[in-house]
């Protein structure tokens, strides 16, 4: 499993994901589940996965493929809108989807997966959608400035609680990875390492694309002193 969430605001978007797949007790991996497509200034667009990793790497590589060859009605970096890089991404996926679950339906099985997309071009607004397996898409308004994917119910309090489109960058940052804490201390599907991606309203670039491996200094210590400011919490409540 895994655990995705991105974040819209007034100040530019800020989104995050783990890397761990896990096949089984036995069988635990490392894939990356943020992916970049970028023309500095011009265009930039993440894409955020969760789900079967047999349709996410397949939908990530005919995106890419389309790029490669020029194909102007499939291409992310030909798209004339935000909007149109969703539908794109949707009917790939949809596409990838419907192939695959024809492959195993000898066995009656299925796959699936969803994604974030979320980005910005030249002269257009910063958007963010969130893409289901069968292609369709919502997207992040004012009243609801994030989006997660994966196991999301337990990072899901704090962004509840304290995000909101006036949130600065710093603090978005900080609340999607305290987010990410609650969710690895809470399930051990989701796992280090994680990607950290911020861009800035109008930079039309990755400002910080960073990952934070096990055991990083800065994030350790950011997820001691929530636990402690919980702690200190619970003590101070009357009942």
């Amino acid at each position: 499993m895994t655990y995705c969430v991105g974040l819209l605001l007034k100040a530019g978007m800020v989104l995050l994901s783990d890397t761990r797949t896990n096949a089984g007790v036995d069988n635990i991996s490392v894939y990356r589940k943020m992916f970049l497509f970028e023309e500095p200034g011009e265009r930039v667009i993440v894409i955020l996965t969760a789900g079967s990793l047999s349709v996410t790497q397949t939908t990530i590589a005919r995106l890419r493929e389309a790029i490669e060859i020029g194909d102007e009605g499939s291409s992310v970096m030909h798209a004339h809108t935000m909007l149109q890089v969703a539908q794109i991404v949707g009917n790939t996926l949809a596409a990838v989807r419907v192939d695959i679950d024809e492959k195993m339906s000898t066995m009656n099985q299925g796959a699936s997966a969803s994604m974030i997309v979320a980005g910005q071009r030249r002269g257009g607004e910063m958007r963010l959608f969130l893409v289901y397996p069968e292609g369709n898409f919502i997207e992040a308004t004012e009243d609801t400035p994030f989006l997660q994917i994966g196991e999301h119910k337990y990072g899901k309090p704090i962004l509840d609680r304290v995000v909101h489109p006036e949130t600065s960058l710093a603090e978005a940052e900080k609340a999607v990875l305290l987010s990410m804490d609650s969710t690895l201390r809470s399930n051990l599907s989701v796992g280090m390492p994680l990607d950290l991606c911020v861009i800035q309203r109008d930079s039309c670039r990755v400002d910080l694309h960073r990952r934070i491996e096990a055991g990083d200094p800065s994030f350790r210590a950011m997820s001691e002193a929530w636990s402690n400011a919980l702690r200190d919490a619970f003590q101070t409540i009357a009942i």
